[in-house]
């Protein structure tokens, strides 16, 4: 998208009228689709009325679990193509996208252009041209963008968030996040070991040469400095491991990469991403202030500028008092109900209470291509040798 000075109307705080039962189009029905599908079980208010794949099997039961869980059967659609007929269903109000992230953009984009409300998985795009495209369509069709970046809700974040609005944390002036996530080992839910569930985001790590994967790392950080009113990010710098072959060179190990970002208030963060060593899982949400700190991966820690430091389950303890904010209180919910994750549960229940009443969402169009645009941008670090690339302002068109 060439013509960024045209001038749009802002889609930030964008309210659309209210949606009392939000009739979804779920799109994508491998892991993440599949996992969703089971979530709405619990959702109010909302149904999933469209299932779109390109394997008739998963179509097959997908709906066995609709029917399984009390629910109606829902319209199926199979192919390549058919995500465009679940566009234009005048009965849909929601689509949501559960693809390989190479088709988020062009689905969500269509699906604008359709008059829907989109979620997407994460990122939301793979290129900053891409970011663009559901910057303009959103500000041009007046639809939410909601990227389903479910770690903004991990309680954690969400008392660490009020926390800092609290002013416990002071002057924030470090923090770090990260995707360390051994993908390549046997998981217990065999989620991974399919052609279409693992292997595509595994040899897109491995090819990229960047971070292609940025959101988990970026979002809780986002949110904690206010990126869209008091912060925002303005350069980064990539270096990306060379990595190891094992077995062929489509099987790469060992690569990581490693982002620094500085903010316009000079705040410093690292972000990082490793999908193919035999680390522990880790996301690091760090946050360094004058006052505090805190830190929840790999033993949660909460630091005061006086006092000794509390960690493990007495730092998660002395958080619980922050756990006041409704993501914090849909959280506590989706626990009562023995919901398997409860920060997805968080999500999508504050997701569609918004729709419901017509309030602004937590995430914006602007969030997702922020965050989404540091894969290609820390690829084109990484690439020039770890050089400073700047980030676009995707809220003021120039």
């Amino acid at each position: 998208m060439k013509n960024h000075y045209l001038i749009m109307p802002s889609a930030q705080l964008l309210a659309c009228q209210p949606i009392p039962v939000v009739r979804i189009a779920l799109i994508g029905l491998g892991n993440r689709g599949m996992k969703t599908l089971e979530r709405y079980q619990y959702i109010k208010n909302a149904e999933i009325c469209c299932l779109v794949d390109i394997d008739k099997q998963r179509l097959d039961a997908a709906n066995a679990k609709l029917t399984a869980t009390g629910r109606p059967l829902a319209r199926v659609m199979q192919g390549a193509e058919a995500w465009k007929e679940a566009c234009q269903l005048a009965d849909i109000d929601l689509v949501y996208i559960c693809t390989e992230w190479r088709w988020h953009t062009v689905i969500a984009v269509e699906a604008m252009n359709c008059g829907k409300h989109v979620a997407v998985e994460v990122p939301a795009a793979t290129s900053v041209a891409e970011c663009w495209q559901l910057v303009e369509t959103a500000e041009r069709t007046r639809r939410h963008l909601f990227m389903t970046e479910n770690c903004c809700y991990d309680l954690f974040a969400l008392e660490t968030l009020e926390m800092a609005r609290q002013g416990h944390f002071g002057h924030i002036t470090h923090c770090e996040g990260a995707y360390i996530h051994h993908i390549k080992s046997p998981q217990p839910t065999g989620c991974y070991h399919s052609d279409t569930q693992r292997n595509w985001m595994v040899h897109s790590c491995a090819a990229h040469g960047g971070n292609p994967y940025p959101t988990h790392a970026i979002g809780p950080i986002a949110q904690l400095l206010d990126f869209h009113h008091a912060d925002r990010m303005v350069s980064l710098v990539s270096v990306t491991a060379k990595g190891a072959f094992e077995g062929d060179e489509t099987d790469v190990m060992g690569r990581i990469n490693t982002a620094l970002i500085q903010t316009r208030n000079g705040v410093s963060i690292m972000l990082q991403l490793d999908v193919t060593t035999p680390r522990p899982y880790n996301r690091l949400q760090t946050v360094c202030g004058t006052k505090a700190f805190v830190q929840k991966y790999p033993l949660p820690t909460l630091q005061r500028a006086e006092g000794e430091p509390l960690t493990g389950a007495e730092a998660l303890d002395a958080m619980q008092r922050y756990a006041t904010q409704p993501a914090a209180l849909l959280w506590q919910e989706g626990h009562a109900l023995g919901v398997p994750n409860e920060m997805n549960y968080a999500m999508d229940a504050r997701l569609i209470y918004c729709l419901n009443n017509g309030l602004p969402l937590d995430m914006d169009v602007y969030d997702a291509a922020e965050w989404s645009c540091l894969a290609e941008l820390t690829q084109k670090s990484a690439i020039q040798g770890g050089m400073p690339v700047e980030i676009p302002d995707f809220r003021n068109h120039k």
